[in-house]
């Protein structure tokens, strides 16, 4: 069976190239080492799903590390890295000309933190604006226990994303 061409250059990568990428799309190291180590991968849905379950379940730590990288909903980061452009990228869907929404969009970002005292993660991409406030104003609902597996799935969700559009680069 022929690999496509993206997941062959992730086998196929140095430990240190495939773990660079890996830690762009999450920045946990635990994570970014199993997915590197698990590799060659057979197919692509095989290494989505690692990136998905892998390293589980993740530390309040760990997870606090990978939000240290990912700005507010509503705020797209400057700068010109990789990590800056998906981001960019993944919140392009968010309407940031309607001032009832990103009024809603500030507020619910500072509630959050006020409550969790960490960032609002939500996986942006494909979601609308209506999407990201009903996920705001429905997580805001959780307890610190609840919140933190729904966080750390988001960002699995985040970094399988990230890795398959890599793949496809």
């Amino acid at each position: 069976m022929d690999l496509d061409a993206g997941l062959q250059r992730f086998n196929e990568a140095s430990q240190s190239e495939a773990t660079e990428l890996a830690r762009i799309c999450l920045d946990i190291p635990r994570w970014a080492d199993e997915l590197v180590s698990a590799r060659p991968y057979t197919d692509r849905a095989s290494l989505l799903t690692a990136a998905r379950t892998g390293a589980g379940p993740l530390s309040a730590d760990e997870i606090e590390q990978a939000l240290a990288r990912h700005p507010r909903i509503g705020e797209p980061p400057g700068g010109d890295d990789a990590e800056a452009h998906l981001a960019r990228s993944e919140q392009s869907n968010v309407d940031s000309s309607d001032a009832a929404a990103r009024k809603r969009l500030t507020d619910g970002n500072r509630a959050y933190e006020d409550k969790f005292g960490r960032v609002f993660l939500v996986r942006a991409a494909g979601r609308s604006t209506s999407d990201i406030l009903t996920a705001l104003d429905r997580r805001l609902l959780n307890d610190e226990a609840g919140e933190l597996a729904v966080v750390s799935e988001e960002l699995r969700d985040i970094a399988a994303r990230r890795l398959a559009g890599m793949l496809d680069a």
